[in-house]
């Protein structure tokens, strides 16, 4: 039993669709200029020496700082849903890349009747019929206009959008890490300034309360110097709590309970300078190149205009060819007999005539959002551009001041202690030492705000440069969604 379509009213269509294949519409440009200024006008550190961001935390030599990174993108919620979204969006492109195959289906069914005939009033049966049957059936919808092409490239681009902003998630974690742990240091930094401050005014307190008693100093001074002492250990307090909620703030990030992370922070408490690094592009197209977010954006572009290829190609004609094969076996009674079957067909061809502009409608609002992606990446690029200006102008700036607030400390100090000396021999006043106090207290606490700006203004070159990250490094695997690198 074999069931053939006459192969000459195949020819039509067939030929139809050879001689269409291939033949997409045109796209909107899947790159467009962005506003990528010829070069910095901010001061390059080290005159722009070029040198890569990859690897950063590793070249500052602090250890715990990259196990606390580590810590925080696995303990990252914003981390793990990004490795999801890479996740959805390859199986998202799996499924538009194989709409293009050819798809094949296995049947297999088996019946079993026994069937009767009624004679003259009388019932004659027969014996049972046994029918087996399997096959296999494929269709394949031939992309004529380039909608099926077109939905895998923006599912393409979709997903290396998706692994794009999985970097930036990380770069974002890394540098949230990095600032909680700087402030940690200046906030234990400020405190010993703070401790030693809230000692001294204490001492000076004690022997002039004792000076007082035996009639050498007037009660005002003595009150003086208690109310210096108080204003000193009250701000001593202050700054312990605000230690105390920064060091929580990195208990959150890190994941890390607080004991340990007390322990490990003790045992590593050595005051470490920040490492001079110049890693900055001359050019801002290559340095913008490393920011993910940036790529991710211009991948927006690309799946855009892919997306109004799809749209366009829905407005015209589709043609889909059907075939399947297989063998039929039927048993009664001893009886046996096996037939194979195969068909080619039918090859449909669907025009789309009237939608009431539903498929015209879905073409305008592809294109509405190609115009938005557009002008989103060129604002990406434009920001891109301003934070990277900004941080190279923080950093300059508190460059150029480290030299000042390290020769103000040590002169302030000083002074101080030749003040103090003359107050112990009675040729200065309470007054004098407490203003001498004052102002060196106010210079050591700007020289630890100094560096943690200087700090921060590191972590926001290294945001704003894309942390390293390389645009034209392989996708992701399925692993790496799973197991987050430690050194980003």
């Amino acid at each position: 039993m074999r069931r053939l379509r006459p192969i000459a009213s195949l020819c039509l269509p067939l030929g139809l669709s050879l001689a269409l294949v291939g033949c997409g519409l045109t796209r909107p440009p899947a790159t467009v200029e962005a506003p990528f200024p010829p070069q910095w006008n901010a001061p390059l550190p080290h005159g722009g020496s070029l040198a890569s961001l990859a690897d950063w935390w590793r070249q500052l030599d602090d250890p715990l700082l990259v196990e606390l990174i580590a810590a925080a993108e696995n303990a990252s919620p914003n981390l793990a849903s990004a490795a999801a979204r890479v996740a959805e969006a390859r199986s998202t492109r799996v499924q538009a890349g194989a709409a293009l195959l050819p798809s094949l289906d296995g049947t297999a069914s088996a019946s079993r009747a026994s069937p009767g005939s009624s004679v003259s009033g009388s019932s004659t049966s027969t014996a049972p019929l046994t029918t087996l049957q399997a096959g296999l059936q494929s269709k394949w919808e031939i992309d004529l206009f380039g909608r099926l092409r077109a939905d895998r490239d923006s599912a393409q681009q979709k997903l290396d959008s998706a692994t794009a902003k999985w970097h930036d998630a990380r770069v974002a974690v890394a540098a949230e890490t990095a600032n909680a742990y700087f402030a940690e240091r200046a906030c234990r930094q400020q405190l010993r300034v703070s401790e030693s401050d809230a000692k001294s005014r204490s001492e000076t307190s004690r022997l002039t309360d004792l000076s007082a008693r035996a009639g050498f100093t007037a009660p005002a001074d003595a009150a003086l110097a208690r109310a210096s002492a108080s204003d000193a250990s009250g701000r001593l307090t202050q700054q312990r709590a605000q230690c105390a909620v920064q060091r929580k703030a990195l208990v959150a990030l890190s994941g890390i309970d607080e004991p340990t992370l007390a322990q490990k922070l003790a045992v590593s408490y050595t005051q470490r300078a920040l490492l001079v690094m110049g890693s900055i592009e001359s050019v801002p197209a290559q340095a913008l190149s490393q920011r993910p977010d940036v790529y991710a954006a211009e991948l927006a572009v690309a799946s855009a205009s892919a997306d109004v290829g799809s749209a366009e190609a829905e407005r015209y004609p589709k043609l889909s060819i059907s075939g399947s094969i297989g063998r039929m076996q039927v048993r009664s009674s001893g009886f046996r007999e096996a037939f194979d079957t195969w068909s080619v067909g039918p090859i449909s061809l669907t025009v789309p005539l009237l939608d009431g502009g539903a498929r015209k409608a879905n073409t305008d609002a592809a294109k509405a959002r190609y115009t938005e992606a557009v002008s989103l990446y060129r604002a990406n690029v434009r920001q891109a551009v301003r934070e990277v200006e900004e941080a190279l102008v923080n950093l300059d700036a508190t460059n150029a001041r480290t030299t000042d607030a390290d020769s103000a400390v040590k002169n302030y100090q000083a002074s101080f202690d030749a003040t103090q000396a003359r107050y112990s021999s009675g040729l200065a006043s309470l007054f004098e030492l407490e203003d001498s106090r004052r102002t060196l207290f106010t210079a050591q606490t700007a020289r630890v705000t100094l560096q943690r700006e200087r700090a921060e203004a590191w972590v926001s070159l290294y945001r704003s440069m894309g942390g390293g990250w390389n645009r034209t490094a392989p996708s992701m695997t399925s692993s790496s969604t799973s197991t987050v690198a430690t050194s980003p």
